[in-house]
């Protein structure tokens, strides 16, 4: 069976983390936006091993699926999703909108 690989940045993590192996994904949640030319995504991905162990963290680039993902993605033209600057976590955040 092909491997799986995987990156994930671990919560508090400045480095990613390259795992290797018969990995599941459990669940795989967040963002996907669109704003005209430019585009992102903010995924965060629980998965575990061939022994049970459950690891979790934000998605990075790179990922290859061993078998197959299931994905749903809704569209909601009604709201409006960016990343703005947040003074107290010093991250850029989610922020959600009525779209006018």
């Amino acid at each position: 069976m092909a491997a799986t690989e995987t990156g994930l940045r671990f919560a508090g993590a400045e480095q990613t983390e390259r795992l290797t192996g018969d990995l599941e994904i459990l669940s795989l949640s967040g963002t996907v936006a669109c704003d005209g030319a430019k585009s992102s995504s903010h995924l965060h991905m629980a998965l575990s091993t061939s022994s049970g162990e459950v690891l979790g963290g934000h998605v990075a680039a790179g990922c290859i699926v061993r078998t197959t993902a299931e994905v749903l993605l809704a569209l909601l033209s009604e709201w409006e999703f960016s990343r703005e600057p947040d003074d107290q976590t010093g991250f850029d955040e989610l922020v959600v909108r009525a779209r006018s």
